[in-house]
């Protein structure tokens, strides 16, 4: 039988690391041996746990939505959410895709721009959270505006929705925070870029080059009909549909001006961070232990994990 704090403990490096090296820190740290096995049994009861109350607060704010939190709002106080999806194998199923959401405030501070010598605010997240689900949209949705929820996203006066370009992406920020700017992940839209500029010049590279270079200007000016016009004249349509279906979101000096980030590094993040935990070399899971898992990870990441085990 383990005391409620050497529980907590175990279960919160379990959050952090494989079963094993959980046993074999506790071990050098508090000199207790604890099978890998124990720590298991600790996770699922406890995992169980939190993940009902986390459900339970799902609901509430699913019923509430519209409901004012009982704290004062700082309206002013520019916000942010970031969303993307990672993969992690799961017993007699297979890969499946687990999706992450992180909100945040966010705060300008000042850098020397590389160009002109000069410095200016750039925009930066701070405060953040996450959430992360093995499921479908559906699923996810709830949990994420419950997070949103939580940091008075819906009611800033201004935020921001940053993520890759996936279509189930757009559909939930439409739904969910209709107020909130979208934009395209500047990466991601220079990766696009890249590859339109050797679809020009397939035999071509120093050309595909140039003209990648050339046109990466006009994508942060949001001078998008300049990429898609040499595209469609050259044949090559599917190329430009992705710059004029993206056109609103591509908007990146204004962004930036408005003081909102253009990357999604935040949640690729985030990610990677849980991916080290469920999706290491041979790990496969239950459906329900990679749940908890999951929920369990992210609180930690959040630095929340003491006040949801003790709500829980």
């Amino acid at each position: 039988m383990f005391s409620p704090e050497l529980a907590r403990e175990m279960v919160w490096l379990a959050g952090l690391m494989p079963y094993e090296q959980a046993s074999e820190v506790l071990e050098r740290l508090n000199g207790q041996i604890i099978a890998s096995a124990s720590i298991w049994h600790q996770v699922q009861g406890h995992g169980k746990r939190i993940k009902t109350y986390l459900k339970r607060q799902e609901d509430l704010v699913g019923v509430e939505r519209v409901v004012l939190p009982a704290h004062k709002t700082d309206h002013n106080q520019r916000k942010g959410v970031s969303v993307d999806g990672g993969l992690m194998n799961i017993r007699e199923e297979g890969w499946k895709e687990f999706k992450t959401g992180v909100v945040f405030d966010i705060e300008l501070r000042l850098e020397r721009d590389k160009q002109t010598d000069e410095l200016a605010g750039m925009p930066h997240a701070k405060d953040m959270d996450y959430v992360a689900v093995l499921g479908s949209v559906e699923q996810f949705a709830p949990a994420l505006w419950q997070l949103a929820f939580a940091h008075d996203i819906p009611l800033a006066d201004e935020s921001s929705l940053t993520a890759d370009g996936a279509s189930w992406i757009w559909n939930l920020a439409t739904d969910y925070f209709p107020d909130s700017v979208q934009i395209l992940d500047w990466y991601h839209a220079c990766e696009h870029l890249s590859h339109a500029a050797h679809a020009l010049h397939p035999t071509d590279q120093p050309a595909a080059r140039r003209w990648f270079k050339q046109h990466q200007q006009d994508l942060f000016q949001g001078s998008i009909h300049h990429i898609t016009r040499p595209l469609e004249q050259a044949g090559l349509p599917q190329h430009a549909t992705y710059f004029h279906t993206n056109k609103r979101r591509m908007q990146y000096c204004r962004f930036l001006a408005d003081g909102y980030p253009i990357g999604s590094g935040t949640v690729e993040s985030a990610i990677k961070q849980l991916k080290q935990r469920v999706a290491g070399p041979g790990m496969r899971w239950s459906r329900s232990s990679a749940e908890e898992m999951l929920s369990l990870s992210s609180s930690i990441m959040s630095r929340s994990f003491d006040a949801l085990w003790d709500a829980a």
